[in-house]
């Protein structure tokens, strides 16, 4: 007579935890190493940077910065607005951000406009959650990576922040 008892073999035991986590939506990938940059220099920070649908960012070497259609970060994003103003930036080596690498941290501090983006037709909206106005003031915080020609590149993550959506900015 078999032991109904005995435990699965081992293969079994990884089939059933990798269905769990597909049906928990479990990234895999969620806590690999985010690619730090620890040689940046100020002047490769200072100039125009430009992303998604007309976003312009000008970092200025005194360290001021003007902001046109810059969308939020993280969850921030799912909100859809965009801001435009003036304020000041920073490459900073503080962990700030994601990895242990340089950021620089962007503050708009005086806003001028705000916008709405409009929704991806892929983009599943929650019609009963409101959205909250535009903030007044923003900080957001600018991962570092050099691509393969070795320029810099600044990005942030956008939406779930385990889902590690990049939201880039590149050089005009």
């Amino acid at each position: 007579m078999e032991n109904t008892n005995s435990l699965a073999p081992p293969r079994r035991i990884a089939a059933v935890i990798a269905c769990l986590l597909v049906l928990v939506g479990c990234n895999p990938h969620m806590y690999d190493e985010v690619p730090a940059v620890h040689d940046a220099k100020r002047a490769e920070i200072v100039g125009s940077w430009l992303g998604f649908d007309r976003t312009e960012v000008t970092l200025q070497p005194d360290g001021k910065a003007v902001i046109s259609l810059l969308d939020g970060q993280e969850f921030d994003f799912d909100d859809r607005w965009r801001l435009s103003g003036t304020g000041g930036w920073e490459l900073t080596d503080e962990r700030t951000g994601w990895n242990d690498g340089q950021h620089v941290q962007l503050t708009l501090t005086s806003r001028m406009s705000s916008a709405t983006r409009t929704p991806d037709p892929a983009e599943r909206l929650d019609p009963s959650s409101e959205r909250g106005p535009a903030p007044e003031t923003y900080r957001w915080t600018f991962e570092l990576q050099r691509d393969d020609k070795k320029q810099l590149m600044l990005y942030f993550f956008f939406g779930d922040p385990d889902s590690r959506s990049t939201y880039v900015l590149e050089r005009k």
